[in-house]
């Protein structure tokens, strides 16, 4: 199970993989300078910072590359309940910025519990449903522990309150459970139920939540206020026109009018200063990963593999699905960082975290032992 040197490990490893993350990153890195370029700091730039960041996550992704991930699996719900445990600590012992209770701070060091808690659900869910022995789709009934084990970090993140990752966990776990096989008509009562329980969803949501959905159908309501991300976002997107202003060159960030344009908004800088055919290119990128990252999973030697693959994939896809539409103005502005983009040590670490283990999973359907 502990992995063997074999130098069909070093002849296939995934340098396609590899290439693609190095890229983005690196494209991101070069995006942040930018945004960095207009915020005063007495600290370090926040690209350094980023730097640092990433060459922990390198770190951090050769050790998930080098530990067979199926001996990771044996430890999966082990990691799933330390993730859960630190993100009760959170409440006691978290660092309060502007009203959200996100990060816990040891001697100076600061990361995000949430942002583990995506990964640590996907190799949770991932070992439960390896290991069913089922000749038929799930039921709603066979669900209901996959659903305890998304619906208790679910809670607490959206207690901090962080909504986007709360949210992004239950469309990981939705994925997974559709990839796995449900029964149609357990869509049915899932759907019908979501629709009725909409009202109560709605009064339960916090006041600045409700607002984001308002500022989101109508962002001209209020456009000095909660309109303004929205606003300046599709004004910066915009005026990059077909080719971009150039590097260091986009007047809403440079000038500060775009708000968070280091994190959320990452991607309306690059927009400005690359233009559509930027934007196109790196879109093109992210598209290109994920769709290796699919096929790691459908070539994995086996179920779990597969599943954890599908799981890191989903979380790339829909955080830069989600990401995009924020930006554009075509969904709610719910705080989903772009991948490998945003500035943000934490969610940065978990992604190359994920990343070796997809390398991790690609590389193994070569070996010979079980």
């Amino acid at each position: 199970m502990i992995m063997r040197f074999d130098r069909r490990l070093l002849f296939n490893f995934d340098w396609v993989l590899l290439l693609l993350v190095i890229l983005i990153c690196g494209i991101g890195l070069l995006n942040i300078y930018s945004a960095g370029s207009s915020i005063a700091s007495k600290t370090e730039p926040i690209y350094v910072k980023q730097f640092f960041w990433f060459l922990l996550g390198f770190v951090m992704m050769m050790m998930c590359f080098c530990v067979d991930y199926r001996l990771i699996n044996q430890y999966s719900y082990i990691i799933y309940g330390a993730t859960v445990f630190l993100l009760l600590v959170l409440f006691f012992y978290g660092e309060v910025t502007r009203g959200t209770q996100r990060w816990v701070v040891i001697g100076g060091f600061s990361f995000q519990p949430s942002e583990i808690a995506k990964l640590s659900v996907i190799l949770a869910l991932s070992k439960y449903f390896s290991v069913q022995e089922i000749e038929e789709d799930y039921t709603l009934k066979r669900l209901w522990l996959p659903f305890l084990i998304v619906i208790i970090p679910f809670l607490l993140i959206l207690k901090q309150p962080d909504l986007g990752t709360a949210m992004i966990l239950i469309i990981i776990f939705v994925s997974m459970v559709i990839f796995v096989g449900i029964k149609w008509q357990s869509v049915v009562i899932v759907v019908t139920s979501g629709v009725l329980l909409l009202p109560l969803c709605w009064m339960v949501l916090k006041d600045y939540q409700r607002e984001r959905i308002m500022t989101f159908l109508d962002p001209e309501r209020d456009p000095l206020g909660s309109g303004y991300h929205i606003i300046q976002s599709i004004i910066a997107v915009g005026s990059g026109g077909f080719l971009g202003k150039g590097f260091l060159k986009g007047t809403q960030s440079q000038l500060r009018f775009l708000p968070e344009h280091q994190t959320d908004f990452i991607f309306s800088v690059f927009a400005e200063e690359w233009g559509f055919i930027g934007g196109l290119v790196l879109l093109v990128l992210f598209l290109a990963l994920i769709l290796w990252c699919l096929r790691i999973a459908q070539h994995s030697r086996d179920l779990l593999g597969t599943l954890i693959a599908f799981g890191i994939t989903m979380l790339i896809f829909w955080e830069v699905l989600i990401n995009v539409g924020m930006v554009l103005g075509i969904v709610p502005v719910v705080g989903i960082p772009m991948p490998f983009m945003s500035y943000g040590g934490s969610a940065l670490v978990v992604l190359m975290m994920g990343v070796g283990l997809l390398m991790n999973i690609s590389v193994r359907r070569f070996m010979l032992s079980p």
